[in-house]
């Protein structure tokens, strides 16, 4: 029972922090960059032989996908992702830019599924988080995650670096098979909430903001020369409930602090 209250008691502060880091509008979940993510949706449990991550790299059909033309008023450079925990320790690489052997972390995201406006990232679970339910002690890798995302993009003349966090769990049945890669192999160091705050640019785009291909109008927001997609787990925008959806994960959320 402690330890149940324990994973609950961190699941609502995990909760209550992607409260403050996301908007989410008709089950759209809108990143403080471009890309908008359509699955899974925040604090889902997640298991299965893949974890499975739809992100609208157009969003919503305001920006054309790549190629881009020459020097471009609004593009995205780059998408890199990770599996990130404070709660395990855990850092995981779900795809840096490069594909490594078996597709255990994958290639860049942007070039995937050319002609579709919505990648569809399938990422092999590794060894670690094998398992059926709730981490029942200490050593397990099981249970809290964020899905870390990171853009670097221009919109509207302007290039940004940003990190945006979405809460999961790693709860549900992930069986054991023999093409499941090593944790050790994708795990990287986690720099702190402070570090990672300083690397990406403080920035929000309001959804229905207009994203300009030709206008030479200036852009909004500053630049990060020095921004890169580094080790860790950040920060994003910030969330709304509009929908009845968002108000059912609360009342999960309390629900289990009360068992």
């Amino acid at each position: 029972m402690m330890k149940l209250l324990r994973f609950s008691i961190h699941l609502f502060s995990l909760f209550t922090k992607g409260l403050s880091a996301q908007q989410i509008i008709d089950g759209q979940i809108f990143t403080p960059g471009i890309a908008i993510i359509d699955a899974p949706q925040p604090n889902t449990p997640l298991g299965g032989d893949f974890l499975q991550i739809a992100l609208d790299v157009s969003s919503d059909g305001k920006l054309q996908l790549p190629p881009y033309p020459k020097d471009p008023r609004s593009a995205i450079w780059n998408i890199t992702i990770f599996l990130s925990s404070y709660t395990t320790g855990k850092n995981l690489t779900i795809s840096n830019g490069t594909a490594s052997a078996g597709n255990a972390s994958l290639g860049e995201i942007m070039l995937q599924e050319p002609a579709s406006t919505v990648k569809h990232v399938n990422w092999v679970w590794p060894d670690c988080l094998v398992g059926n339910g709730a981490p029942t002690d200490g050593s397990s890798s099981r249970g809290l995650y964020n899905i870390s995302i990171r853009q670097n993009f221009r919109l509207n003349g302007s290039d940004e670096y940003t990190i945006f966090d979405l809460p999961i769990q790693v709860t549900n049945y992930i069986p054991q098979e023999s093409n499941r890669p090593s944790c050790d192999s994708l795990n990287n160091a986690l720099l702190s909430p402070e570090a990672l705050n300083a690397s990406a640019n403080s920035f929000t785009r309001i959804p229905g903001t207009s994203i300009q291909t030709t206008s030479t109008e200036t852009g909004i927001g500053g630049t990060k020369p020095d921004a890169s997609p580094e080790d860790g787990l950040g920060a994003g925008a910030r969330v709304e409930c509009r929908n009845i959806v968002c108000f059912i994960w609360i009342a999960t959320v309390a629900l289990m602090l009360t068992l």
